[in-house]
């Protein structure tokens, strides 16, 4: 229980006086980012709360604000600045306070520091350590940041570093801990004592769907050889170009509305004869006519280009996918449409 002012009061019962106090619109807002059984719990305690003293709705809404800036702060420059910052505007004690509960309740995410880096800067750090230690820190880093590392790493490595956070599981604070002692010696760990769940196949599939083309087909090769259970559980998840075929001609079509007519033509370049009449047979004979004169003219294209053409036009199926436009059977099972 803590206490608050004259009032021992838990958890719950403080979420359960703030949600009351920011009334039904803004506490439906809130709800939607709950579990089930949070969600349970909070309304049986609302329901249970008869009358709130003005003075314990202030504090409440006090402390829910003071944890908000610390959060804040924390984002901004690192528990070192938030405790700054925090001292000046509540005072030592209070300052230590508030960030003890933000740690404790929030769990703060480690290597935030390290998120607001340069990709490259990142990469000087760390591209000597060991394979285990690199898919640790990428697994925490965000999508854009881990795929720009990953493509800088040699080949060789590149491959082991993505098994490697594929198959992360869980990983001990004390290991986050030093490893984060190692990059920012001047950050204190924020890491909750239970054990933190990162890494995974999902993990590395957010970054594989980011990096180069060439880079994605050099690792997926590479897994297929050395661990093809693991590949193939990864290739489920993905979406390349070549699985344009997955799609049926509606969701075909509509894809080809969002693609430019020269992204197309040098994407076909490098296709199958099979992902080509897929494409061909959804475009008037007209504009097939076309794209096909295009490519014959165009004469040889670099590699690269058509990489390039191909990734937008999977950017475009996965926008359309995310805003379910368009559904892509991805071989665990019928879709089911209702």
């Amino acid at each position: 229980m803590a206490k608050m002012g004259e009032h021992s009061i838990s958890g719950i019962q403080k979420a359960a006086i703030l949600l009351i106090a920011l009334g039904p619109e803004k506490s439906s807002l809130i709800f939607k980012h709950l579990k089930e059984d949070e969600i349970e719990e909070l309304t049986l305690e609302i329901a249970n709360t008869r009358s709130i003293t003005p003075q314990l709705k202030d504090d409440v809404i006090n402390e829910f604000y003071e944890v908000c800036l610390a959060q804040q702060y924390i984002a901004e420059g690192g528990i070192g600045y938030a405790k700054e910052l925090l001292e000046k505007a509540l005072g030592a004690e209070k300052a230590m306070d508030v960030i003890g509960k933000l740690t404790a309740s929030l769990q703060v995410k480690p290597f935030e520091f390290v998120r607001k880096a340069d990709a490259s800067q990142i990469l000087n750090f760390i591209q000597d350590e060991h394979p285990q230690t690199i898919a640790l820190i990428l697994s925490y880093l965000s999508p854009s940041q881990s795929s720009m590392i990953l493509s800088a790493l040699p080949p060789d490595r590149q491959a082991d570093v993505a098994r490697r956070v594929a198959t992360m599981d869980r990983t001990s604070p004390d290991v986050i801990k030093e490893v984060e002692r190692v990059l920012e010696t001047q950050l204190s760990s924020l890491v909750n004592q239970d054990y933190t769940v990162i890494g995974g196949v999902d993990a590395v599939v957010e970054i594989l769907n980011t990096v180069d083309r060439g880079t994605e087909k050099h690792i997926m090769e590479t897994l297929e050889i050395e661990d093809p259970e693991l590949a193939d559980e990864i290739r489920k998840k993905m979406f390349v170009f070549e699985d344009i075929l997955l799609l049926d001609d509606r969701a075909i079509q509509r894809v080809l509305r969002d693609v430019e007519n020269s992204d197309l033509a040098i994407a076909l370049k490098g296709s199958t004869e099979q992902v080509q009449n897929a494409i061909f047979n959804n475009l008037s004979k007209r504009l097939a006519a076309m794209i096909q004169e295009d490519m014959e003219f165009m004469g040889p294209v670099r590699m690269k280009d058509v990489e390039e053409a191909q990734q937008k036009i999977v950017n475009i199926i996965r926008k359309l996918e995310d805003s379910a436009e368009i559904i892509i059977s991805r071989g665990g099972g019928d879709e089911i449409v209702v």
